[in-house]
């Protein structure tokens, strides 16, 4: 266990430390008789802890939107709270950020953003690629690439902008927050509330991964519609930590991101008090191996959007401000189609992340680690390898192996930082893999195939 954090005994928890299912209303203590039964405020708590509400959305909400977690703390987060002193992360950038220097209409890709020998903490190692819509005004997002060569030392922080959606790519973190611990590694992903505080360790590093920061409405899991109850993401396989908690008196500091402003104060304990809490609102990770992809098994590609994870609504249904959607292992068996996906543009704004391995739409330059970035309605799809091999396969039944990639998609243009534009390294010759494309159209109904 890290630090003084006392971790609860939960007897409902199926895996150390874990608690199953997402937007459930959990409970959990670390020490017996911390949670009070059959009401939130009572007069007096056990062991002389304070009550507190932490809430995700508005009161009145509807019931089933409505997320909050109640906190039985040693001391109320007012006392967490002191006189404020603005910092300078200069790599994070939050929208609205335009950079009048930097073009961001284009096809952009990007090589893994390399690992470094300096002091890099969760908060001084996040790079900002883009960003996308407007935080005073809750929508939109960014993206980021996280670089973490050490643990934050009785450092916290917490983001009053945003939740965090954490996909590690190299590295192990252990995330310790005011409702538990969560320890994350490649394949999975972790979701940080708004207004949760926490410190970042590193477990097994250099540490490296991408975090897409969601302005606006909290992710979901999408609807499935006509395919029914099961498949993709299912509930269960989502983990909240169970109760933990520091009692410790030592000088701490604590950040905090209030609309894309840093500002940091300092308080004589760790924050993470919480020695009881019950509700729906609190971090989670997922296990992406878990994800049950579904497709076509006779003829034609689907959409994209049936690789959809997680996805943050906007005001126009049916529309995300972001989706998550995951490219894994897979069988490939349709019939008489183009498997690879197609070329097309359209309205939302596509930054992609490899995890690992090959995506079978560009074989070549898209490494582990490395971005794409596709703007709204500019067009993509294949290089000319992945297409004439798509074209001329024998369509027998074929698995995409050792694969998994991402997207980060949003309705919103993503706006390039001066640091992804002048100092990630960027592919220069990214947009000459389509040149090799061939005119094959000569007026006959069987076209140049057979030439």
């Amino acid at each position: 266990m890290p630090k003084g954090l006392i971790r609860a005994v939960d007897a409902t928890a199926t895996l150390p430390g874990y608690m199953p299912g997402f937007g459930n209303d959990f409970e959990t203590e670390a020490l017996p008789g911390a949670l009070p039964r059959g009401m939130n405020s009572p007069q007096k708590c056990n062991y002389g802890l304070y009550g507190e509400q932490l809430s995700g959305t508005a009161f009145t909400a509807p019931s089933h939107q409505n997320e909050r977690t109640w906190c039985y703390r040693i001391r109320p987060s007012v006392k967490h709270s002191g006189r404020y002193r603005k910092i300078d992360l200069p790599y994070w950038k939050t929208a609205p950020h335009v950079d009048p220097d930097v073009i961001s209409l284009g096809q952009y890709r990007w090589d893994p953003v390399p690992h470094t020998d300096q002091p890099l903490t969760w908060l001084t190692g996040m790079r900002t690629m883009t960003t996308a819509g407007d935080v005073n005004t809750q929508v939109g997002m960014a993206s980021h690439i996280y670089l973490v060569t050490q643990s934050m030392e009785d450092a916290y922080f917490y983001s009053a902008d945003s939740e965090l959606l954490v996909v590690p790519q190299e590295g192990k973190l252990r995330f310790c927050t005011e409702l538990g611990v969560i320890d994350l590694e490649p394949k999975e992903i972790a979701i940080l509330p708004r207004g949760l505080v926490y410190r970042v360790e590193l477990v097994d590093g250099p540490a490296r991964g991408f975090v897409c920061e969601n302005y606006g409405q909290k992710f979901e899991l999408p609807g499935r519609g006509p395919i029914g109850a099961n498949c993709m993401a299912n509930r269960r396989d989502f983990k909240a930590p169970v109760a933990a908690y520091e009692d410790r008196e030592v000088p701490s500091e604590l950040t905090i991101k209030w609309c894309g402003q840093f500002h940091v104060t300092e308080i004589g304990h760790s924050p993470l008090d919480v020695v009881a809490w019950h509700g729906n609102y609190a971090p989670v990770k997922y296990d992406m191996r878990n994800y049950c992809p579904i497709g076509a098994i006779l003829f034609d590609h689907p959409d994209p959007s049936i690789f959809t994870v997680l996805t943050a609504p906007s005001g126009v249904p049916g529309t995300a401000n972001i989706d998550f959607v995951l490219f894994r292992e897979r069988w490939m068996t349709m019939e008489n189609t183009f498997r690879p996906p197609w070329y097309h543009k359209n309205i939302m704004s596509e930054l992609m992340g490899n995890i690992y391995g090959e995506y079978d739409a560009k074989p070549n330059g898209f490494a582990p680690g490395g971005i794409s970035l596709h703007n709204m309605m500019l067009p993509h799809g294949p290089d000319n390898e992945a297409f004439e091999k798509a074209t001329h396969a024998d369509l027998k039944p074929s698995k995409l192996d050792n694969t998994m990639s991402f997207m980060f998609e949003t309705r919103f243009p993503q706006h390039l930082t001066a640091f992804a534009a002048k100092e990630a390294p960027l592919q220069d010759d990214y947009i000459e893999c389509w040149d090799d494309l061939e005119k094959h159209f000569d007026g006959t109904i069987e076209g140049n195939w057979t030439k």
